[in-house]
């Protein structure tokens, strides 16, 4: 209704959207007014940014706890929410030593990564790629000979399909 009111008279904006005149003025000075909320979403966007998103709503919480604010977290979760900010989630990193588990291969190679003719060698291992918000893991069964990718698979699990079980 401000947007219009440039352009036109205000009563006839204000029988058209069946409004009080009262109602048009309270409802202009209320938007005009900064909110209670105003100086605590200020700090929550410096604490935002200071931690380049990482910290959420419990963390931004815990630290306006630190300065003495006090203040609940369902608020903040509010506002965060209002403002549009969100902390970046943490991309959890492949950790596939389990300590011993299984039994481990025996050293055949012993350093050994030439052979003198094809299919002599062949070496594997399984490599974890990021495919949008999945992962895929990928097992190539190589020749040493010439480098060749003799087979492969792709998987949603890391394992060696290939291994003696």
């Amino acid at each position: 209704m401000s947007a219009l009111r440039s352009h036109h008279r205000l009563e006839p904006l204000l029988k058209a959207a069946g409004l009080a005149r009262s109602t048009f003025y309270y409802q202009a000075r209320l938007a005009t007014q900064p909110t209670a909320d105003e100086p605590i979403s200020e700090r929550i966007q410096e604490i935002y940014t200071q931690h380049r998103g990482c910290y959420g709503y419990r963390r931004i919480t815990a630290e306006l706890r630190q300065t003495g604010q006090v203040i609940n977290h369902k608020a903040v979760q509010r506002l965060m929410n209002s403002m549009g900010l969100k902390s970046v989630i943490r991309r959890k990193k492949y950790r596939s030593y389990r300590g011993d588990v299984g039994r481990t291969a025996a050293n055949l190679l012993n350093r050994q990564f030439a052979a003198d003719a094809p299919n002599q060698k062949w070496v594997t291992d399984v490599t974890e790629f990021s495919v949008g918000k999945d992962k895929l893991y990928l097992s190539p069964v190589m020749d040493l000979y010439n480098g060749e990718i003799i087979a492969y698979e792709t998987s949603p699990v890391p394992h060696l399909p290939w291994s003696a079980a």
